[in-house]
């Protein structure tokens, strides 16, 4: 199966799955999908591939799932809870970092066969993380607070607050994301990919953002009807 189509179905797939923890759990199960795919994404983001002529990182399409996430929050429950999402990932990804350094201490038994592709795999992973860590706090607060200034803006313009989401959906996200691209990977991979390298990279990430962030608009359409719906009144009522 080709990278292109792998990389289309992974979108459906890590998008329905994040949406179904909302549909499963409420807003407890979006913030645990916010934390699992901020962990996996800075894991999966040391691949590198090429697809659609491209050199690319993984990791763009989970990463992006955590902006949906955090979209979804601030439609359905507000700025605070959104707010608490992005502080639980950054707390997640702090814990991680500390935990998968401690893994590469232990002294391995001459009969263990895993450890140099943990070391291999998880000896980059604290500057990867670290660049994650402080990336994703400045970019995903930016997002939720640019998410709510444009609501507020839009509100006052049509008089109502329920319309126009898929302008502060993806106002918020396309700019967010922008500046993702340049810093994560200027933070993660300055010194590991040369400047061609690099410089394409960025500028594929931004472009996988900007599908991926048209993607999510229906997602949160999806996750605001399923907020309203009887099945979520009953579960999560109290």
């Amino acid at each position: 199966m080709s990278n292109e189509i792998l990389l289309i179905i992974n979108l459906i797939v890590v998008y329905l799955m994040a949406v179904g923890f909302y549909w499963l759990f409420g807003k407890k199960g979006i913030i645990c999908w916010n934390v699992l795919a901020t962990i996996a994404a800075n894991i999966e983001v040391m691949i590198l591939i090429k697809a659609f002529g491209m050199e690319q990182t993984l990791g763009n399409i989970l990463f992006a799932s955590t902006f949906v996430a955090t979209d979804i929050l601030s439609e359905n429950h507000g700025k605070k809870e959104a707010s608490l999402a992005v502080k639980t990932g950054i707390a997640a990804s702090l814990a991680f970092i500390v935990v998968s350094h401690i893994w590469l201490m232990y002294t391995p038994s001459e009969n263990d066969f895993i450890m140099p592709s943990m070391v291999q795999v998880f000896s980059n992973t604290p500057r990867i993380m670290l660049a994650g860590f402080v990336v994703y706090g400045i970019v995903q607060l930016l997002d939720v607070w640019l998410y709510h200034r444009i609501w507020d803006f839009t509100t006052k313009k049509i008089g109502e607050s329920k319309g126009l989401l898929w302008i502060r959906n993806n106002g918020s996200t396309l700019t967010s994301q922008l500046i993702n691209a340049v810093l994560f990977n200027i933070f993660a991979f300055a010194g590991v990919y040369n400047t061609k390298t690099l410089v394409s990279i960025i500028i594929s990430t931004y472009i996988i953002y900007v599908i991926t962030s048209l993607a999510d608009t229906p997602i949160v359409y999806l996750a605001r009807r399923l907020k309203n719906s009887d099945h979520y009144s009953i579960l999560y009522k109290k």
